[in-house]
């Protein structure tokens, strides 16, 4: 019974424990990236390649996603708005869903899905293959080499996704709006002026960068601790999508009641 004591409260604290050691590694390795953005050299090759893999590359998935969210937005908006013969407003009120809410969570959960799991699988095949350790044996800190341009280039592109899926978002609600339920055209326009203000997209671009910066950070810290061979990589790569799902939904409370002044 003395034995099964200490068992029971181990295996209760272990989970604990891992918890915010995984915090305190992945802030660690954050601040470390970080710090290496602003000493020379600057790697802008590696950054360059990183943005066209974060933001470039996401492209179609995240302008094919923003289409049929903006139509189904707008289905919806108009199909509850009829009730209140208040369907002219879909325009506007699709606007500010979009850039708030809709375009930054999505778009950030599309580049954590291709984007983010691809270079936490990079970076693990790197350290299980030893290439990590090679680039440390040169004399080059692979923090800078490999971390801090995707860390950088996570928080450009970030808001010019975001600014894409609200962009594309919006021709899916014209096309559902205008062109499929005939609403009409000059109403749609003003309700987008008359709903929509330039804070509704500073809000969006505000949480894109956020949103790009822990997608990064998460990917860059399971991949670059990676063990295990294969099993481990895959393992580190689940890892970094799922810790990063959480951490978007998380933040994106936060900042929508920061940024509302509800706090």
């Amino acid at each position: 019974m003395d034995d099964s004591e200490p068992k029971l409260l181990q295996r209760i604290l272990d989970p604990v424990l891992g918890f915010f050691e995984n915090i305190g590694t992945t802030v660690s390795l954050t601040l470390q990236t970080v710090a290496w953005l602003f000493r020379p050299p600057f790697r802008i090759g590696q950054m360059l390649a990183a943005m066209d893999f974060i933001g470039f590359q996401s492209t179609f998935l995240v302008g094919l996603t923003g289409l049929f969210s903006g139509m189904v937005v707008a289905l919806q908006s108009v199909y509850a708005l009829k009730q209140f013969s208040a369907e002219a407003n879909v325009g506007g009120i699709v606007a500010v869903s979009l850039m708030r809410e809709v375009s930054p969570v999505f778009s950030a959960l599309m580049i954590t899905a291709r984007a983010g799991s691809g270079m936490a699988a990079e970076l693990g095949n790197m350290r299980v293959t030893e290439q990590i350790d090679a680039i440390t044996t040169m004399g080059v800190s692979p923090v800078q080499y490999l971390l801090s341009p995707r860390l950088l280039a996570g928080v450009t592109m970030g808001p010019l996704m975001c600014m894409l899926y609200s962009t594309i978002g919006m021709v899916g609600c014209y096309l559902v709006a205008v062109a499929l339920l005939g609403g009409d055209w000059g109403f749609f326009l003003r309700s987008i002026h008359d709903f929509a203000r330039p804070r509704d997209l500073f809000m969006g671009l505000i949480k894109g960068s956020v949103f790009g910066f822990l997608i990064t950070s998460i990917a860059c810290r399971h991949g670059y601790f990676a063990s295990g061979g294969a099993r481990g990589v895959g393992m580190a790569t689940t890892r970094a999508v799922v810790e990063s799902c959480v951490a978007i939904l998380v933040a994106n409370y936060i900042l929508t009641q920061v940024m509302l002044g509800d706090i």
